[in-house]
């Protein structure tokens, strides 16, 4: 059987064509990447930059450091620099890259050195890494320079080699997803003495840990690092081409690793361990936290530093997960088993040893319940605490006052004791206690609670039992009580306890579900963008006592349609909050980016894409939010996002809708006016051409009989082009009504003689009371929306009935009716007939085709009695039609006595 080419995997295929149609609009990074300072990371650099040039590339310098060495400063010349921010700090003036200055040049090619600085406060990002970050994402190709001990995933492993703590890291997936990396070696040997003769920079204020960290042994080490990091970026390039070419390889199963995150300081540390067992994996990973019900007792502090892991791990490239529950092994186990995780990461027990002896630790749990799922567990030999940690519920509550309580409990369970201690025995008084441990646990927490349960212990005794009043115990047998009561009271405050605790979270998780659920009702139901803004403003305001800000595109710039009265809108806020926008990232306070501001920005994101930003203004004073808090503001943020494509698809909608309906009534207006406009057209070529053909032929009568023919027909035309011509004028609302008092029997007076031709040899009555007041209206437009009236008349009825004409005063108006009896109307055709290019159902029998020929029938575009219906209404009146009880249709005008104001 021939051998067929095997063919590269759907996954691989979507997985490559991504890449590439990100990178047509991404910049391509490019990192020059060394072991150590001093090894010509920046000289390599610039001249891979003037190679460029050669090139004819556009190059400029963004930020630069030659340290004062005179072969680095040789390179810069011939290169454009880009003049350094001076940003005052402190009284300090320090010089940084100027962001908007190389944005605004936009360079092919921009050189960024020493990727993991940091920037002064006050700069746009804290870190230099953001700011290449914004420039790739511009579309500019940027050259950096890196150090391995500057990854963060290698963080601790360096401090553990080296002795010194790096402060400043970067996240590896900068060097992942860079498209190159040019590692710069140089031997350890040589680098010595590169710093014996001051090449190397070293600040005077870091002289001796440098001493330190230049050491032979360290510098191979880190060498080391550098080379096998390179290694496997090669490996993973090799891969990925493998895959995309469906070349036939050895794929190792995939794996998938869950590292368990704490409030302890060992957590930073199982991170990264677990980024670095992920990369020769190759492995997808998570980052789990599980908020027990003991969550709630955790410090600010502990708060803040889960937030700060889970946040390291995410940007370390693991997904992150936050989940409640009552037990964290179970809990763990679970989500490992339903994702199919292969390996967990634990930390080792920092926890006093006595404490096994009540309950097993979590590494403890989670291997005899973890099966086939490999358990990792990390020590803590790089970061020894302090001190023990002692779990948190079992630490100290305060305030301490609510121990004086408990104890307080338990003496007046004595108390009482001492009252029916003549009628009650004394095992039936160790209940009096019992509820004191049940009280103390419900109402104070648990550590008051264990001390009422030792405390109950030693009153009962002293109290109680014989010999009274004193620690002796004459019957052994109540050694036996003692140890019950211990261990009861201890269980009953535990139980109690955790019941008070998980009462506490289901009573916060309750309040966050119905702020949720009353904003997507009132969003729900908001309709238009007004009533989302405060719907918005309204709820989170209450909820998290900020002021709120909505910004939406308006054109090429952002607008605040919803603002709080104290946010406090100004220029600064509308750039940070563009940024947001264009980015479809957080700035602002508590973030990575324009930090300095006072308020937070969230992006408005959709699957459609950013739709808006929400401005939050936090309190200056205290910690940021807690985590349970800024995931509530961004399910607020998702909730308004929702809400504000929904308003802008319906608008969208009403917007096709209304250009269908044009379009409707573009082919309505075309289908009815084409053959309108030809018939009167083919009469008036039609008798022309035979005068000019003819003429010798004709007698004089047949001549005036062409010329009248023709002339009938063309003003046919006129009224047709009249008619369309006041359609355009209602609906543009250019109609200008002139009020001047006229008579209303001039009115119809003149309307019958505009339709002398029409009505010859038709009787039309006329019944009009002798003292109808003067109306104040426009002439000219009454007269011919009554000659549209009386034209549906003589079409609509057989020519030997009659039209009648009344009017009447009708309190504040004067009514006016013209009737004939023709067939009439269906009753839900009634309001139709003003609709445009309505067309009855069928014509009067009595109108002929002959007298359409000779234009003594009305055109039928359908336009007349909708052109009426606009003069009437635009004089503060109304028209509307009704079927005669014996047969016919009568339609009544009614107009004010009064002008219109």
């Amino acid at each position: 059987m021939p051998n067929t080419p095997s063919r590269p995997s759907p996954e691989a295929l979507l997985a490559y064509a991504q890449a590439e149609e990100q990178q047509q609009t991404r910049g391509k990074l490019k990192i020059f990447l060394g072991y150590v300072a001093g090894v010509g990371k920046t000289y390599a650099m610039l001249g891979a930059a003037h190679q460029r040039r050669a090139e004819s590339i556009d190059v400029v310098v963004g930020y630069a450091e030659t340290h004062g060495r005179v072969e680095t400063e040789e390179l810069l010349a011939g290169l454009e620099i880009i003049p350094r921010q001076q940003v005052a700090y402190r009284g300090v003036t320090l010089p940084e890259m100027d962001m908007d200055a190389v944005l605004a040049r936009r360079p092919q090619l921009a050189l960024v050195d020493e990727l993991a600085h940091t920037n002064a406060p006050g700069s746009r990002h804290p870190k230099r890494y953001q700011d290449v970050e914004e420039l790739l994402a511009a579309g500019i190709d940027v050259y950096t320079t890196l150090n391995i001990q500057h990854l963060e995933s290698l963080n601790d492993v360096v401090a553990q080699i080296t002795g010194v703590t790096v402060r400043e890291t970067v996240p590896d997936r900068l060097l992942d997803e860079a498209n190159e990396i040019e590692l710069i070696d140089l031997p350890p040997a040589e680098l010595l003495q590169r710093l014996e003769e001051g090449k190397v920079y070293v600040p005077d204020q870091a002289a001796r840990a440098i001493q330190k960290f230049f050491r032979p042994g360290n510098l191979a080490a880190l060498r080391e690092m550098a080379l096998r990091r390179a290694a496997e970026r090669v490996d993973d390039q090799m891969r990925t081409y493998m895959q995309t070419r469906a070349i036939p390889g050895p794929w190792p199963a995939g794996d998938r690793l869950l590292v368990c995150v704490s409030p302890s300081p060992l957590s930073e540390r199982l991170v990264r361990a677990g980024r670095r067992l992920a990369d020769p994996l190759d492995a997808e990973w998570f980052a789990m936290y599980v908020e027990t019900p003991g969550h709630a007792q955790l410090s600010e502090v502990e708060r803040d530093r889960v937030a700060r892991t889970l946040r390291l791990a995410e940007e370390l490239g693991a997904k992150v997960v936050s989940l409640p529950g009552p037990n964290v092994a179970e809990t763990v186990i679970d989500y490992a088993r339903s994702h199919n995780i292969t390996k967990i990461i634990a930390g080792k027990p920092l926890r006093s040893p006595w404490l096994s002896f009540f309950k097993d630790s979590l590494v403890d749990q989670l291997i005899n319940q973890s099966g086939d799922i490999d358990v990792y567990i990390i020590s803590s030999a790089a970061e020894t605490p302090s001190a023990i940690v002692v779990p948190a519920d079992l630490r100290p509550h305060r305030p301490w006052n609510r121990y004086l309580q408990s104890i307080g409990l338990v003496v007046l369970a004595a108390l009482v004791g001492e009252v029916i201690d003549p009628v009650v025995s004394p095992a039936n008084l160790v209940m009096l206690f019992l509820l004191a441990v049940v009280i103390a646990s419900l109402r104070l927490g648990r550590g008051p609670a264990i001390v009422a349960a030792v405390f109950s212990v030693v009153g009962f005794n002293f109290f109680f039992v014989p010999p009274r009043y004193t620690f002796a115990v004459a019957d052994p047998q109540y050694l036996i009580t003692f140890g019950s009561l211990l261990i009861v009271g201890l269980a009953i405050s535990t139980l109690a306890s955790q019941v008070r605790e998980q009462a506490e979270v289901a009573r916060r998780r309750e309040t966050q579900t119905a702020t949720l659920y009353a904003l997507s009702r009132d969003l729900a139901s908001a309709v238009g963008l007004d009533e989302i803004m405060q719907a918005v403003i309204t709820h989170i305001g209450q909820t998290f006592d900020r002021e709120v800000a909505v910004f939406l595109p308006a054109g090429e710039r952002l607008t605040a349609p919803g603002v709080s009265p104290g946010f406090g809108l100004d220029e600064d806020k509308l750039a940070v909050a563009a940024w947001a926008f264009q980015h479809g990232r957080p700035a602002g306070r508590h973030t990575d980016t324009l930090s300095a501001a006072d308020a937070r920005y969230l992006p408005l994101k959709t699957a459609r894409g950013v739709v808006g930003v929400l401005g939050l203004k936090l309190a200056r004073s205290g910690l940021d939010s807690t985590p349970e808090q800024r995931r509530l503001m961004e399910a607020f943020a998702s909730q308004t996002a929702l809400a504000i494509e929904r308003a802008n698809l319906a608008e969208t909608a009403r917007q096709a809708e209304l250009l269908r309906q044009t379009e409707k009534l573009q082919t309505a207006l075309l289908n009815s006016i084409s053959h309108d406009l030809r018939t009167p057209l083919a009469s008036i070529t039609g008798s022309l051409s035979s005068l000019l053909e003819d003429e010798a032929a004709l007698n004089p009568t047949i001549r005036q009989e062409l010329l009248k023919t023709a002339h009938e027909e063309a003003g046919r035309l006129n009224q047709l082009v009249g008619n369309l011509l006041d359609m355009s004028r209602l609906e543009a609302g250019a109609l200008k009504i002139s009020y001047q008092p006229s008579d209303i029997q001039d009115v119809i007076g003149a309307a019958l003689q505009r339709l002398d031709g029409l009505l010859a040899g038709r009787e039309v009555r006329v019944d009009l009371p002798p003292d109808l007041p003067l109306l104040p209206l426009d002439f000219v437009l009454v007269v011919q929306a009554l000659v549209n009236v009386l034209d549906n008349a003589v079409k609509y009825s057989p020519p030997d009935t009659p039209i009648e004409v009344r009017a009447q005063v009708s309190g504040h108006s004067l009514q006016l009716e013209i009737a004939d009896h023709g067939p009439g109307l269906p009753p839900d055709d009634l309001t139709r007939i003003f609709d445009k290019f309505y067309r009855g159902p069928h014509t009067s029998p009595g109108v002929s085709s002959d007298r359409r020929k000779r234009g003594d029938a009305p055109p039928g575009t359908g336009l007349g009695l909708s052109i009426s219906s606009g003069i009437i209404e635009a004089h503060g009146g109304r028209i509307w039609a009704e079927n005669r009880p014996g047969g016919g249709l009568v339609i009544k005008l009614l107009l004010p006595l009064e002008e219109k104001g």
